[in-house]
Formats: C-alpha cells, structure tokens, sequence
C-alpha cells in the first residue's frame, strides 16, 4: 500500500474534529494552545517569532481546510 492510499481524506478530518465531540474537543484545545495573536517584537526577533507564529498556525490551517474540504467550502485565495 503505498503512501497516499493511507492518508485521511477530508471526510476523515470532519468525523473526527467535527463529529466526534472528543475529536471537537481536542481541536479546540488545539486551538487554545497553538494559534496565538502574530508576534509584535521587532528586527530579528520579529523574523523568528513570525517563524514559529507560521508554524503552529500552519498545522490548524490545515486541518481547517480539510473540514471545509469536506463540508464543500470553497477556499479563498491563497489557500
């Protein structure tokens, strides 16, 4: 079996953050810990903060747009 044939599809994403109140739950908590204001600091500081703010909001992204993959919401430009 290779790679793409065991990866979830968006359906999976919406059963399991969506439909299943655990898996509602463990996003939200998700999105308590990791998706945060974009950093204020300024110079370098600011490059890296923004790198890491990047990071954590990337794999939510992610998960948010399969849900709405799945719910045939059309993504907005740059998605």
């Amino acid at each position: 079996m290779s790679a793409p044939d065991i990866r979830p599809g968006p359906k999976e994403y919406l059963e399991l953050f969506e439909t299943d109140r655990r898996g509602a739950r463990i996003l939200e908590d998700l999105i308590l810990r990791f998706y945060r204001s974009p950093p204020t600091a300024t110079g370098i500081d600011r490059i890296l903060n923004t790198h890491e703010f990047m990071g954590r909001r990337e794999v939510l992204d992610f998960i948010a747009n399969q849900i709405n993959r799945a719910n045939n919401v059309q993504p907005t430009e740059g998605e």
